[in-house]
């Protein structure tokens, strides 16, 4: 199999095959293509538009190249978006998977630093006074004890540093945004996706249901947002026992007014720390609070398996409860005595 013959075949607007593409990511993954061709390769897939089947033959690829992380069985969510979204919002989904813990969920947080906004996921959870540089085991560790794990891409996909620096010069999006939040190295079974284009969440539903997981939701705000939106409709895609649904979600008609992006506006990893910690303290109410109880009840819908008006109205109760500021305290314990 030659390279320079599927990039032929991709530049004829032509999928690869679950082989071939399962091939190109293992070269690009090893450090056996230089980088101009690599950088030809995601040119080229982002112009053809990739495949469903290009995608999840290239996760699969990435998932079995990272290191993983064994935490105990059942089930495990993951609330990660493919960022990118422009809008400056404070770190909604991490919040969210802080909740979800306080709640007694099990949560593998998959994320990086900030790339385009202020603040990333491992931005805010240093804020907050939580450890974040640990290796595989710990991280499973805090999973088993604390409900929370936090997966650091940077630690756990060692083979996209063929990629990174390819990606920086690019400038532009690639097959690359959308496989963070599908190789997951704690192998989450439950997932809530972020998109910044409504377009591809049927697609990444579809991505999901080949890879084999079990349940999950996409989501991409109609306003751009990587997120279930509050100033917009959102486009959702929902994938349960191999079945696909699409559907657009209002807001209001679950009793949430709509709200404008400034309401809901972050900063630094500091002022979104405190952010964070007002609204599990449940000192914060308005739009904030509003975003974070949709999006953590979406997870919750998924997870138990109820209707999203219920997943709300669990949603609502954990922030009440203040059980999320508890999470936050007990993660920052329990990392820093591994």
């Amino acid at each position: 199999m030659e390279p320079k013959n599927l990039l032929e075949k991709i530049l004829s607007h032509i999928s690869l095959s679950e082989v071939e593409a399962s091939y190109l990511m293992h070269q690009i993954m090893e450090g056996q293509l230089v980088p101009t061709v690599v950088a030809a390769f995601l040119v080229a897939l982002r112009a053809k538009g990739e495949s469903a089947g290009e995608i999840a033959a290239f996760a699969k690829v990435m998932r079995e190249k990272a290191t993983p992380v064994l935490a105990q069985g059942g089930q495990i969510i993951d609330t990660c978006g493919t960022g990118g979204d422009g809008s400056g919002s404070y770190n909604i989904s991490t919040t969210a998977a802080l909740l979800l813990a306080g709640g007694g969920y099990k949560v593998a947080k998959h994320g990086n630093r900030s790339m385009t906004s202020r603040s990333g996921s491992a931005d805010l959870l240093e804020a907050l006074g939580i450890r974040i540089d640990l290796g595989p085991e710990q991280v499973a560790a805090c999973i088993d004890h604390c409900g929370f794990g936090f997966l650091f891409a940077p630690s756990l996909h060692s083979s996209m540093k063929n990629v990174g620096p390819i990606r920086k010069e690019l400038q532009v999006r690639t097959v690359f945004n959308l496989l963070g939040p599908l190789t997951n190295p704690a192998r989450a079974n439950v997932q809530i996706i972020g998109l910044y284009d409504a377009n591809r969440v049927l697609q990444m539903a579809e991505v999901l249901r080949l890879m084999g997981t079990q349940t999950a939701y996409v989501v991409a705000g109609l306003d751009g947002l990587d997120e279930v939106s509050i100033q917009a409709d959102t486009r959702v895609a929902r994938l349960k026992d191999g079945e696909i649904a699409e559907f657009d979600f209002d807001p209001e008609n679950f009793g949430y007014p709509k709200a404008s992006l400034e309401e809901i506006r972050g900063g630094g990893p500091d002022e979104n720390a405190q952010i964070t910690l007002g609204l599990l303290s449940g000192n914060i109410q308005g739009p904030k609070k509003d975003i974070l109880a949709l999006n953590a009840g979406f997870a919750i819908s998924a997870a138990d398996g109820v209707g999203l008006k219920e997943g709300f109205h669990k949603a609502e109760e954990l922030i009440a409860s203040q059980r999320g500021k508890v999470a936050i305290e007990m993660l920052r314990t329990y990392t820093h005595s591994l």
